[in-house]
């Protein structure tokens, strides 16, 4: 079974970086990011859970870099969270020609993650079968 290491390495950093900085964006300087993103005003308990799930994903990323095949269902989680917002929201609004200019730049960032965990993950030992006692 191939595991790549170097790039499983890589994913986490990309998620302490990218995750950490926005999670923690949200928590320290909210308005600032939310302009800076261009986001529009939100409740601020929708936006504090956003904060907390972003930051909870670059501290399972950190300790994932000790234990790199442990954390691995890390990754595949935020795959497919991804990938369901790109099927489930971005793919209709695109459909009905009228995607929020916000979305286009978070759309190709989460496509990269996507890619990126795709070719991380070591499939075979996250999906392999749990040897019976």
């Amino acid at each position: 079974m191939k595991v790549r290491f170097g790039w499983l390495r890589f994913m986490y950093v990309y998620t302490i970086v990218g995750a950490g900085a926005l999670g923690l964006g949200i928590f320290i300087v909210p308005d600032a990011v939310r302009s800076v993103l261009g986001w529009p005003a939100q409740d601020p308990i929708t936006l504090g859970v956003t904060g907390s799930v972003y930051t909870a994903f670059a501290i399972l990323s950190l300790i994932g870099l000790r234990s790199p095949l442990k954390f691995a269902p890390v990754l595949v989680l935020q795959m497919c969270y991804k990938l369901v917002w790109l099927l489930g929201v971005m793919v209709p609004q695109l459909s009905a020609g009228r995607p929020p200019a916000h979305a286009i730049p978070l759309a190709f960032i989460f496509a990269s993650y996507i890619i990126g965990d795709l070719i991380a993950i070591p499939w075979a030992c996250v999906l392999a079968k749990e040897p019976r006692n």
